[in-house]
């Protein structure tokens, strides 16, 4: 499988042909609802067993096998090509699948209300035979260390056919935002923590979540020695009924950096603690922040070099989000972006007809556009090439796996190079332990 980038002229057809695929198979793997209407820059993935590379000035077999770890003698061999003629430009040669490695993969779903959405139901039949995890966000903590929790609906019937475990994710959400406040009150009144944990073990057992998953954020720095305790705590009785611990840990690049969103998560502490850590390595761009890339890999790779320093790497899933968001031109601090799923973009981009740009230092896709009323937009999201370059950098720092925020934001893209790259563990249930 590989990933093509649209140029001026392309046609499904030509693109087809070219790789030795079919229209539908083109059509079906990108889910393209306007497949006579391609979007210059947009990529789309080629559902092909292998890829295709095409020589350039300058290649050799050599350079060509080291690229693809493979020597120069079995590339030959599998095209057919005699090990001493030169290359010609242009030259189509098929390189057979990789290995893949085994990772984890949790996806957050949060339903909200008093149900859960069909259109979150279909997402979670969609995803999760991709899926370790499916992360329940989430059950809330109330003064008295009593539970809310989200609905659920078919959520356990559809991660159990696909063989996926349930994690229970609890948060310090309160009236719609996490309370410092809140947070204090679980980590230090010992009453409210023991009546948490009872309730979290009970909730585990009736429900069958394998995971319990702390989501704890804007703690107060001087309750960090305090929350590792609970950490402890909880580990300990979690341990003695074969569940899991894993905690979301807020994007730091160093131990001192400021701020109550980073101070009281201490990642040495978490990586001695917990069975596996979710990295937030998102949130560059925001809601309310200037027009950027949501991740950029530069960025995101500052952190994950950071958390390997304080943990294993075979302990870290890597924060990835599955939307992009559209900003207002120019930029108002405090005028909100609106949120949009990759699949949205593309379609936006081909009703605005606006070119697809790549910013090669964040790997990520972004366009601009003037809409009818006059208001300029930027629009920054993820594709097949943001979406690879995470995975590459999950290979190359050998990593434990990814956790997806949020389902139910069409990117299908994401999941078939995801099964490309890897092989995601099924039902594991006590891994760690």
């Amino acid at each position: 499988m590989q990933t093509y980038v649209i140029k001026t002229g392309d046609t499904l057809r030509a693109i087809a042909d070219k790789y030795g695929t079919t229209i539908d198979a083109l059509v079906n793997a990108n889910e393209l609802d306007a497949p006579n209407q391609l979007v210059v820059g947009q990529s789309l993935v080629i559902p092909i067993i292998g890829q295709f590379y095409f020589v350039k000035s300058g290649d050799s077999l050599y350079s060509i096998a080291q690229k693809f770890n493979m020597s120069y003698q079995e590339l030959a061999e599998i095209n057919n090509f005699p090990v001493h003629n030169v290359l010609p430009i242009g030259f189509r040669l098929y390189i057979p699948e990789q290995p893949k490695r085994q990772i984890t993969s949790l996806g957050y779903i949060a339903p909200s209300g008093d149900n859960v959405s069909q259109t979150l139901e279909n997402a979670a039949r969609k995803t999760t035979p991709y899926l370790t995890y499916l992360a329940l966000f989430s059950y809330t903590v109330n003064r008295d260390g009593s539970l809310t929790p989200p609905p659920i609906g078919n959520l356990k019937e559809i991660a159990n056919s696909n063989d996926s475990s349930l994690t229970l994710v609890v948060t310090n959400l309160e009236e719609g935002g996490f309370s410092t406040e809140l947070a204090h009150i679980i980590l230090t009144v010992q009453a409210v923590q023991n009546t948490l944990l009872d309730n979290i073990m009970n909730t585990a057992e009736t429900v069958g979540y394998k995971d319990i998953h702390f989501d704890f954020e804007y703690i107060q720095p001087e309750d960090r020695k305090a929350y590792n305790n609970f950490l402890r705590k909880a580990k300990e009785r979690f341990s003695q009924a074969g569940l899991l611990l894993s905690t979301a840990l807020a994007p730091k690049t160093s131990a001192k950096q400021k701020g109550t969103l980073y101070e009281a998560h201490d990642y040495a502490a978490h990586g001695e603690i917990a069975d596996f850590v979710v990295l937030m390595t998102y949130e560059w761009g925001y809601t309310y922040g200037p027009p950027m890339a949501i991740s950029p890999i530069d960025e995101v790779r500052k952190v994950v070099e950071y958390a390997l320093s304080e943990m294993p790497a075979n302990k870290i899933l890597l924060g990835q989000n599955l939307y992009g968001y559209n900003w207002e031109l120019p930029y108002e601090e405090g005028v909100a972006a609106q949120a949009l799923s990759p699949q949205q973009a593309i379609n936006l981009a081909r009703e605005q007809r606006a070119e697809i740009q790549f910013d090669p230092g964040a790997q990520a896709p972004f366009f601009i556009y003037t809409s009818a009323e006059g208001t300029r937009h930027e629009v920054w999201f993820e594709d097949a090439r943001s979406i690879q370059a995470k995975f590459d950098l999950i290979k190359s720092y050998s990593l434990k796996g990814i956790a997806y925020w949020k389902l139910g934001l069409a990117f299908p893209q994401n999941w078939l190079l995801l099964s490309d790259n890897f092989t995601v563990t099924k039902n594991t249930g006590i891994e760690g332990i």
